[in-house]
């Protein structure tokens, strides 16, 4: 995946996505490794799962063809990660159009505001400074990207849930920012702070959005084909930062294309848990077997001036269970 080879496609791009192609190429890089990230975190939250965000693009492109709550975690986790590549690349200075935050009149950062009254001390000065993290623009360019495949004016049940679901994501970042500071005064005293704003990490980002997978809302479309509605009685329609989807998903036990399952034969388990990692779930009860395998690792290392460090290998044998 390469910007060359994205913006080469115009006929399939949107006009805002082949805007960015034209005007700011240098954006899509930061749009790639965004997506890239997103993926990632995908197939760590979803290591020992059924389904684990396998990345085979037969198997992939069919999970998201369906209006299930996995697809609604892809679009969310890689709407949250361009947002964050194109922030964090502004705040590296690697891109022109941008850089820190504009320094705004924020409220005082929550430890700045702590005083000692009983000691009689006096509260520590702060002022907004460094270099914060410009979510904004990385908001707006990954809502340019990521929503601009829709076609304007289209109110069909799933454009409505992929663009609800990519605002999630976007969320998760921006909805989340915290304050770090640094102390200025002589002899180590904090008689000054400089606080500025920065992203929140983004295996946080996807602990929070696999939370919402997990209480993720279905829904169905209204009768004036622009509304979304929460399936069942008496349940409170979804926010902005809920993630949505309107078909139920597959059991991902077995090999299928039509859904984009793999199977989880020949998946490592874990005999004695009782989530989803446990043999009995991720094997859908078809049972297991253990296998011992023996691999090298690097052991002993040692390190010699100046400057290198040295490693024997080491044999480890290790018992695993495996999904038949």
């Amino acid at each position: 995946m390469d910007p060359n080879s994205i913006c080469r496609k115009t006929k399939r791009l949107a006009v805002k996505q082949a805007e960015l192609c034209q005007r700011q190429p240098e954006i899509i890089n930061e749009v790639i490794k965004g997506t890239k990230l997103g993926l990632r975190e995908c197939k760590h939250q979803f290591r020992f799962r059924r389904w684990n965000c396998t990345s085979h693009s037969k198997y992939f492109g069919k999970v998201l063809q369906q209006d299930i709550r996995e697809t609604a975690f892809v679009y969310a986790i890689t709407a949250a990660g361009v947002t964050h590549a194109v922030t964090q690349a502004c705040s590296m200075g690697d891109l022109l159009q941008c850089g820190c935050e504009i320094t705004r009149s924020w409220a005082p950062p929550r430890p700045a505001a702590s005083t000692d009254a009983s000691a009689g001390t006096e509260p520590v000065k702060w002022e907004w400074g460094g270099c914060g993290d410009d979510v904004e623009f990385g908001y707006e360019k990954s809502k340019q990207f990521m929503d601009g495949k829709q076609k304007r004016g289209k109110s069909d049940i799933r454009t409505l849930m992929d663009l609800h679901n990519n605002e999630a994501g976007r969320l998760a970042v921006k909805n989340y920012m915290r304050a770090e500071c640094k102390c200025h005064g002589l002899s180590g005293s904090c008689t000054l702070r400089t606080c500025w704003r920065k992203m929140p990490h983004f295996r946080e980002v996807g602990n929070r959005l696999l939370e919402r997978f997990n209480g993720a809302f279905k829904v169905m479309g209204g009768n004036d084909g622009k509304t979304l509605i929460p399936v069942g009685r008496n349940i409170k329609p979804p926010d902005k930062q809920d993630l949505i989807y309107s078909a139920e998903s597959p059991d991902f036990c077995l090999p299928n294309r039509k859904t984009g399952s793999v199977g989880t034969r020949g998946r490592v388990c874990n005999s004695t848990a009782l989530d989803m990692s446990g043999c009995d779930l991720l094997c859908c009860d078809r049972g297991y077997r253990d296998q011992t395998v023996v691999y090298e690792e690097n052991c002993l290392c040692r390190f010699h001036w100046c400057c290198v460090v040295q490693c024997k290998k080491c044999s480890v044998r290790k018992e695993l269970s495996l999904c038949l």
